[in-house]
């Protein structure tokens, strides 16, 4: 798979104007201003994570480039808060579930048949700060309150392990355990997408989870049966599905879990593993923000697509 890391942000522009188009409204409301459509905002959006800027900065990017403003029609830059504003209104759960919906018909085009995916989650972080600064401040003194920090924002995604498209985005806080979160995961997972097998982590492993995806969705789960306490007596874990894994564990399709360590590595160095906001949804809507537009990159690199 080609690496994300695109150098025309007039590009992901246009892709990301093209994706809204599919799953927005051209204006919130009839009653609307009408000065800037929904399309506009969210490639602007689209923008300030591709370039790792904050709101004043691409704005001041869209003052100094007219040929960004051209790519998507915006005769006008909008202020930094008409961006921060829109994206409270953009990046919630119905809007985002379609606009993940169309980012992954445009990168999987005519494919709706998911042979491995795999679910996984990292957490970020909240400052530019070295750990090896951070590290320092805490040996020689009290470390400042915005270098060390209990919570954290997490992001988990389900992915195809074949093309590294995000199909489910489950944004929340850290440290919580990741074994209660595969639901959440499916229960956001693009539509209209099929999965022959799911990879997760021994993080997820539990008989409920085997049981949601084998009963449930029809989905072979591969998870190692490492939870609870070690067995001395090498007997076999309790549960189905559990004991299923302990005895015929497929460790060849298992060890394609990998790729979605890489599609977290992808979000960290291509978008930054840091995120700006303070407050605990906006960091969420950073987040869901990233990976949408992990997918637009992705879409953009396809051999077929055309935004013309």
């Amino acid at each position: 798979m080609m690496s994300t890391t695109c150098k025309s942000p007039r590009m992901v522009m246009r892709v990301a104007y093209v994706v809204a188009k599919e799953s927005l409204p051209e204006y919130a409301h009839r009653f609307s201003p009408k000065k800037f459509t929904q399309h506009q905002l969210f490639a602007c959006l689209v923008l300030k994570v591709h370039m790792r800027r904050d709101y004043r900065g691409v704005v001041a990017l869209l003052a100094d480039a007219p040929d960004l403003c051209a790519v998507i029609d915006l005769h006008a830059v909008p202020h930094f808060t008409t961006l921060q504003k829109a994206a409270e209104r953009l990046l919630r759960s119905p809007r985002v579930q379609r606009l993940l919906d169309a980012t992954v018909r445009r990168a999987m085009k005519r494919r709706r048949r998911v042979r491995i995916a795999a679910a996984d989650s990292s957490g970020f972080d909240r400052t530019h700060a070295s750990r090896y600064y951070v590290w320092r401040t805490k040996r020689v003194g009290t470390p400042a309150k915005h270098l060390t920090y209990r919570r954290f924002p997490k992001l988990g995604v389900l992915c195809d392990v074949a093309s590294h498209v995000i199909l489910a985005i489950f944004p929340t806080r850290g440290p919580t355990p990741d074994v209660g979160q595969l639901g959440e995961l499916m229960s956001r997972r693009a539509h209209g997408v099929f999965m022959d097998r799911m990879l997760a982590d021994a993080g997820y492993d539990s008989e409920a989870n085997h049981e949601l995806l084998r009963d449930d969705h029809g989905i072979r789960s591969i998870i190692p049966p490492k939870a609870g306490r070690p067995r001395k007596d090498n007997t076999l874990p309790a549960g189905k599905y559990r004991r299923l894994m302990a005895q015929r564990f497929d460790k060849e399709a298992y060890n394609q879990r990998a790729q979605v360590e890489t599609v977290m590595s992808m979000l960290k160095r291509n978008l930054d593993g840091c995120i700006r906001a303070r407050k605990t949804w906006s960091q969420r809507r950073e987040l869901v923000l990233k990976a949408l537009v992990h997918n637009i990159m992705i879409a953009y690199w396809l051999p077929r697509f055309s935004t013309e």
